[in-house]
């Protein structure tokens, strides 16, 4: 019996690794292909829940990458990041909150973020394979946080053409849930560096709050 036990521990042993090697190569070939994207430009339809027994808000969105850099924008709300300052545009009071944001407060904000941190917190596992909305093959990557995120894990649906996401669902410590589907996704779009930056021009006597010092 004892032996026999060591034996499936073994084998469950070798099957965690494989698992793990195989979720590694799928999300080590995601990043690859965003890197390689030259700029990506999507569309988003998103639904939060905070806590458990909240009323799910739903939205759509648009995003604008480039490497570090990313331009979103909401029914509500419009932001940002130039690879150092964050700019977060609320529409209905005019203001605009200027930050420096940590890793873990860009996860929170763009999710896709973990393309390029994954390996510096995360674990990473194997789900399966699943078929997009747009029925298209997938594979389904879990990310658990080792203790330092925000985010208590991501699974993400990684379509097998591309090597992009094409849905990303987020549980936050804070208990927000969020999942996002991208519907449309555009690669080699070279977007100039003023896209991902705040210019007070285009929105007149705005109120700029610099939360940076």
């Amino acid at each position: 019996m004892k032996r026999f036990l060591c034996i499936c521990l073994y084998l469950f042993v070798c099957l965690a690794t494989a698992q793990a090697q195989k979720a590694e190569g799928i999300f080590g070939k995601a990043a690859a292909a965003y890197e390689n994207a030259n700029g990506i430009s999507a569309s988003l339809a998103v639904n939060i829940r905070i806590g458990k027994q909240g009323n799910p808000e739903s939205f759509e969105a648009t995003i604008d990458m480039k490497g570090d850099r990313f331009r979103l924008i909401t029914p509500d709300m419009r932001t940002w990041y130039d690879g150092k300052t964050l700019w977060t545009y609320m529409a209905r009071t005019n203001e605009v909150n200027i930050t420096s944001p940590s890793g873990d407060e860009l996860e929170s904000v763009n999710p896709m973020i973990l393309l390029r941190r994954y390996e510096k917190g995360f674990k990473l596992s194997y789900s399966g394979e699943s078929t997009s909305d747009l029925g298209k093959m997938a594979d389904d990557v879990k990310l658990v946080s080792k203790g330092d995120s925000d985010i208590e894990e991501a699974d993400l649906q990684i379509d097998r053409a591309s090597s992009l996401p094409v849905r990303i669902s987020v549980v936050m410590k804070n208990d927000i849930k969020s999942v996002i589907r991208i519907s449309r996704m555009k690669t080699g779009v070279n977007q100039p560096e003023s896209v991902f930056v705040f210019n007070a021009a285009d929105y007149p006597d705005v109120l700029e709050v610099d939360l940076r010092y």
